[in-house]
């Protein structure tokens, strides 16, 4: 009987000093299973050890895959690349910071054992994280399930087991600008969650800022709500009502008491308002817009300079 096949996918960015402890961990976690698994490394445009230190490991374990994109283009591409390469009846997506335990790992092949296809993993706690990061996320989750038709399963990350299913509908969906937990939930197929407690870093310092993550949470919103265009819409809707009325009661005043020259300050107030909301409609029209131009260049998601697999050779491709 052929056994089923685990793929867990990592990418990296600048990562070298944790890979060798990842790698430990992962053979711990998985020695008791009785499933195979593969590693599928994606390396994204590291600067540092990071490749060397993969084909290193490729060499001494052939379970360990090596996908090396020609650039640095982003997490969530990469984790594209490395789940479009996985093999496995089920998927793990994994960071290379260790902050998602692999410990955890069994417990998500328990779940899916059980027959689910998705296995969310909850961070019951964020010791890594201070409380400002914890406090944004916990609204950033509550912001974009009000404003969406898909509800993205709160204090989830990418860590989550997906059955072969589950994959295979995830890699149908074409677009460009990915925003990976929301395609995770789009999906759909029978889920179920189990919680852990997210570590600390195990090395190293994150690229993110407030700032990426802020771009992060506009790509998550624009991704799966249109919400924003009619809040434009209801606002311009609104301030024209305003207006309206003002009109009639400046008119009214007019004629019972005359028009006495007066309300300058008033007047560049009402200027920059109308000019504020018609330029912050704009850049809600022109995220979308942006998207739509992305999406019609038909650009690939990504590019594979080089793929090392179980026979220790590489062979060039393009995705």
């Amino acid at each position: 009987m052929t056994k089923n096949k685990i793929s867990i996918v990592v990418p990296f960015h600048n990562e070298a000093s944790n890979i060798a402890e990842l790698y430990e961990r992962i053979c711990t976690a998985l020695k008791d299973e009785p499933e195979n698994w593969e590693l599928v490394c994606v390396n994204d445009g590291s600067i540092d050890d990071t490749l060397s230190e993969l084909i290193a490991l490729n060499r001494r374990d052939p379970r360990v895959h090596v996908i090396d994109l020609s650039r640095n283009f982003g997490k969530e591409a990469a984790m594209t690349a490395g789940i479009d390469h996985a093999c496995g009846d089920a998927v793990i997506p994994l960071d290379a910071d260790l902050q998602d335990p692999p410990e955890v790992i069994p417990a998500l092949l328990q779940k899916w054992r059980e027959g689910f296809d998705v296995v969310n993993a909850v961070r019951e706690s964020r010791e890594g994280d201070g409380w400002s990061k914890r406090v944004t996320a916990h609204l950033f989750y509550r912001v974009i399930n009000r404003l969406s038709k898909v509800k993205i399963p709160a204090d989830v990350g990418d860590f989550r087991l997906m059955s072969r299913a589950a994959i295979d509908a995830l890699k149908q969906l074409p677009e460009r600008r990915r925003f990976m937990k929301g395609l995770f939930a789009w999906v759909g197929f029978r889920t179920t969650a189990i919680k852990y407690h997210r570590a600390p870093r195990y090395t190293g310092t994150t690229t993110w800022n407030y700032w990426k993550l802020w771009n992060f949470a506009l790509e998550g919103i624009t991704s799966f709500s249109s919400v924003p265009l009619r809040l434009s819409a209801y606002l311009g809707f609104a301030v024209s009502l305003f207006a309206f009325v003002y009109a009639i009661k400046i008119i009214g005043s007019t004629i019972l008491f005359g028009n006495p020259v007066k309300g300058y300050p008033s007047l560049i107030v009402m200027v920059l308002l109308l000019g504020g909301i018609q330029l912050m409609a704009l850049g809600v029209i022109g995220e979308y817009l942006g998207r739509l131009y992305e999406e019609s260049k038909q650009r690939p998601i990504y590019v594979v300079r080089m793929i090392l697999g179980p026979s220790d050779s590489a062979s060039e491709l393009k995705q």
